[in-house]
């Protein structure tokens, strides 16, 4: 097994890898919107696109893209943002000849307050 945490990722909030590469099969943790200077955008999209930024960050270092998830989950704290985290993952992914596999889940909160989405992925190289 490999772990992954990329140099452009803040570092784990404790004894984790952002993800892990167990020959060939990928994992991420959970993906907050925390920026690598410690910032935390306002708002569902903004927070969104960094959790997949930061996803993709990890997937590139085990030799991956979005193209090899098999599934994003996900997880926002409001029901009314379900939309505009769909439409971040949904444009993330437009591009791609087979969808993945996709699980959206409203939790009562995160780590800190202003967290508003968490977004995990599984992917495969082929």
């Amino acid at each position: 097994m490999k772990a992954l945490v990329p140099n452009s990722l803040p570092r784990p909030f404790g004894a984790y890898s952002h993800g892990v590469d167990s020959g060939g099969l990928i994992t991420t943790s959970g993906q907050l919107a925390l920026a690598a200077d410690g910032a935390i955008p306002e708002g569902v999209q903004a927070q969104a696109e960094l959790c997949f930024d930061h996803i993709a960050a990890i997937l590139a270092e085990a030799g991956a893209d979005f193209s090899h998830v098999l599934r994003f989950s996900a997880f926002v704290t409001r029901r009314e943002d379900m939309a505009a985290y769909m439409a971040v993952r949904d444009a993330r992914v437009a591009h791609l000849p087979v969808l993945p596999a996709s699980t959206l889940m409203i939790v009562s909160g995160f780590t800190r307050p202003e967290f508003l989405v968490e977004v995990e992925a599984l992917a495969r190289l082929p």
